[in-house]
């Protein structure tokens, strides 16, 4: 309990009920449709083989919900954060989701292939970043090899390449 209080009197008095996740099932949340329920469902009680059935629940139960994308997309990276599948069991989850009524199938093929395609998107950005500062870094000590053989100093090629002197002597060395 956490209270404040004065002479003349107690401000304020909090009480804290502590909840055990891992205790509770999920299956006794996934039909309320509330944004919180939606967002633990990831730390409840689950055993490994619920877990592609827990999802498709999950990315139901964010149907249902009709939220907008920032908070679709808030509620999916803290599930994920905590159930994580694997290339086969997100396969197994993509049939199972394509055996489901008309309807609601197609809602929840939208949410799986555009967070899949954001993923992608993300990865190859990412991947882009990684790729342009391996290539900067490369052209760097290529740079700093030719300057070598043309004669030039340690002192005057750190200079020009913004770059301390040990740095330098270490990619000569390699």
């Amino acid at each position: 309990m956490f209270s404040i209080a004065f002479p003349f009197g107690d401000v304020l008095q909090f009480r804290f009920f502590p909840v055990e996740l891992r205790k509770k099932h999920w299956r006794d949340y996934i039909r309320h449709d509330n944004p919180i329920a939606a967002a633990l469902l990831g730390k409840m009680g689950y055993t490994e083989s619920e877990k592609i059935e827990l999802k498709k629940e999950f990315l139901r139960m964010l149907v249902r919900l009709e939220l907008d994308e920032a908070r679709q997309r808030l509620l999916l990276g803290f599930f994920e954060t905590y159930v994580r599948l694997s290339e086969e069991e997100e396969q197994q989850l993509q049939r199972e989701v394509k055996a489901m009524e008309t309807k609601e199938r197609e809602k929840v093929l939208e949410l799986i292939i555009s967070y899949e395609q954001k993923g992608r998107k993300e990865g190859l950005e990412e991947g882009m970043k990684r790729g342009i500062e391996q290539g900067i870094k490369q052209g760097m000590k290529q740079l700093i090899r030719n300057m070598a053989r043309k004669g030039m100093t340690v002192e005057d090629i750190a200079r020009l390449v913004d770059l301390p002197e040990k740095d330098v002597r270490g990619l000569l060395e390699k």
